[in-house]
């Protein structure tokens, strides 16, 4: 392979980091229009557990911060695949075949399970979650009125998709640490307890104050951490 000089090194990471720059413009301008669908999807999960219920623009700039934010997020949603792929095929030359064999997969299935927690999220916590709030507030020993903001309400869910999103990649994380020789599996086997409370704090910290959201997040990681123990190498055994 043909080395190339620092001057090579920096102008290929230029026209890299720039075509990546280029995919978000386009994907913000792509999600200023479907931001619209985009936001009824996210609203789908509330919506479905309560049919004659509203969400509530406080302010004139709710609507453009709304969509504004939502476009955001479908640009990152679209450019950073891209961009992490364009990072791997910067670096990737530089490696050896052993490495390359080691990060490719991790680079292919963290999107993966990224969209995976974020549609567990979607579909089983979400109506569990959004079930009770409604019940308990519409329950109120006094008069009220159930109007969530709009802002909150998609900040929130946002940011269950994302938490969601990230818990599921404990997988990868723990057979990288196994792979590099940081945490063997004979190591994590011993640590599962200790492994187990961790995961309810996590998920008690990240959900809201409700057992039955606690359990949905915590069981599934507790799973992908049993799963990980199959995947990771058992060096102990010379």
């Amino acid at each position: 392979m043909k080395k190339m000089t620092l001057g090579q090194h920096f102008a290929e990471l230029r026209r890299r980091i720039l075509w990546t720059l280029g995919v978000f413009v386009v994907a913000l301008i792509a999600g200023w229009y479907l931001s619209p669908v985009l936001q009824k999807i996210l609203s789908g999960p509330l919506f479905d557990v309560w049919a004659d219920g509203a969400l509530l623009y406080s302010g004139l700039a709710d609507g453009l911060m709304i969509r504004f934010s939502l476009s955001v997020l479908v640009a990152l949603f679209v450019t950073t695949p891209f961009g992490l792929w364009q990072l791997w095929a910067f670096v990737a030359p530089g490696l050896h075949t052993a490495e390359q064999r080691a990060v490719l997969p991790i680079l292919i299935l963290s999107p993966v399970l990224f969209v995976i927690g974020a549609m567990f999220a979607y579909f089983i916590l979400f109506p569990f979650v959004f079930g009770f709030f409604i019940e308990l507030n519409q329950a109120s020993p006094v008069p009220s009125v159930v109007l969530p903001a709009a802002t909150d309400y998609l900040s929130f869910v946002i940011g269950m998709l994302k938490v969601f999103g990230i818990a599921f990649q404990l997988p990868l994380v723990l057979v990288l640490l196994n792979r590099v020789g940081i945490l063997s599996r004979a190591r994590a086997v011993k640590m599962r307890r200790y492994a187990i409370v961790l995961i309810v704090t996590v998920a008690a910290v990240l959900t809201p104050p409700d057992v039955v959201s606690q359990i949905v997040l915590a069981l599934p990681m507790w799973g992908l951490f049993e799963m990980s123990l199959m995947f990771m190498r058992n060096d102990d055994k010379k």
